[in-house]
């Protein structure tokens, strides 16, 4: 069912990027220089989905470090409590050991009782 559903969403997506790629393949200038109008010396001529394409994988890329970014405070406490959970457990396992070792190996029979 997931797999239906993946292939119902991707595929119309997928369709409109290959049409958008076919339909755009004109070559435009992009200019890294702001001085110089007519001979820029930092450009790159690409087609127009190609640069499309490299300013939304951009965006992606910076969205994801920002969100990574922005779940430190999250990933800090989960390692706070992870180290806190091994040394309850280490605790634990320590106390257990020890009642084990001082507990008798069967109960006593009730005294009085004939």
């Amino acid at each position: 069912m997931i797999r239906f559903l993946k292939g119902l969403i991707l595929l119309p997506i997928a369709i409109v990027v290959v049409l958008l790629a076919v339909a755009n393949r004109q070559p435009v200038t992009v200019s890294f220089d702001p001085f110089s109008q007519g001979a820029p010396a930092f450009s790159l001529t690409v087609p127009l989905y190609a640069l499309a394409f490299a300013a939304v994988a951009l965006g992606i890329l910076i969205g994801g470090c920002g969100a990574w970014l922005g779940q430190e405070p999250n990933r800090r406490e989960r390692r706070l409590r992870g180290r806190e959970i091994d040394r309850l457990r280490a605790e634990s396992d320590r106390l257990r050991n020890a009642a084990s070792l001082d507990r008798p190996a069967a109960l006593p029979a009730p005294a009085g009782r004939a």
